[in-house]
């Protein structure tokens, strides 16, 4: 049976992600200009790793808060969600996702077409613009994101009461780091969302890495924290239960 509650959840955690984080794009470049000052990097890097952090706290105990892809497929796969609900978890985040980009669009039509209402471009001149660098850097980045996720969240012995500062954090780092390399995406709604929205040829064109390296590094973490890591603790509180 599947939980529409948990979908309605989704949806609207991760509207709040790919309005807020885009947002701070877009307030970015009126506050410091159109280059990646190291001051527009950090109000970036707040900007996602805060609202990842408040929506993990309001829906977590409703939908585990996956907002990305990229952690509901190593859900399902690893078996902590069932593959019907996760399919309405990835509909809904992907739709969440268009809806943000679309109210951005309305309300800030000139400013946000700037930087293409937050939409991911690819490599950066410092990888010399190599779609295999980026792709090797989304992987490295959503591995580290889930891997987090998954030993915070997941780990039945991990404190709950600093899961979502834990995961907000992480996103913070890896934004501070990954913005400047390939706009830091690690999550397939939050890029599809400018691209399907603007109908923008060139965000469309590069979806592929968007999605492709987020989920192998979701995935190859996910299986390893929880075979290593996570059923271990299930059974050890198990054995204590029984």
């Amino acid at each position: 049976m599947v939980n529409t509650r948990a979908w309605l959840a989704e949806a609207i955690a991760t509207f709040g992600l790919v309005f807020f984080g885009p947002l701070s794009v877009i307030l970015a470049v009126v506050a410091f200009g159109e280059g990646l000052s190291i001051e527009a990097i950090i109000m970036i890097s707040l900007g996602h790793g805060a609202i990842i952090a408040l929506m993990v706290y309001a829906f977590g105990h409703v939908s585990g808060a996956h907002i990305n892809p990229a952690v509901t497929i190593p859900m399902i796969i690893t078996k902590k969600i069932g593959v019907a609900d996760g399919a309405g978890y990835i509909a809904s985040q992907v739709i969440g996702g268009i809806i943000a980009t679309l109210s951005l669009m309305a309300l800030f039509p000139e400013i946000g077409k700037v930087v293409l209402w937050g939409g991911h471009g690819g490599p950066s001149e410092l990888l010399n613009f190599s779609m295999g660098s980026a792709f090797v850097v989304e992987i490295i980045l959503t591995f580290f994101l889930v891997v987090v996720i998954f030993m915070t969240a997941v780990h039945k012995k991990a404190p709950k009461s600093v899961y979502g500062a834990a995961i907000g954090g992480m996103v913070f780092l890896l934004h501070l780091v990954g913005v400047p390399l390939t706009g830091a995406s690690m999550n397939p709604a939050r890029s599809l969302a400018p691209a399907v929205a603007t109908g923008d040829a060139g965000l469309l064109e590069i979806q592929w890495l968007y999605w492709a390296a987020p989920i192998i590094g979701g995935i190859i973490a996910g299986v390893i924290m929880n075979y290593v890591y996570v059923n271990k603790a299930e059974k050890e509180l198990s054995l204590i239960h029984i």
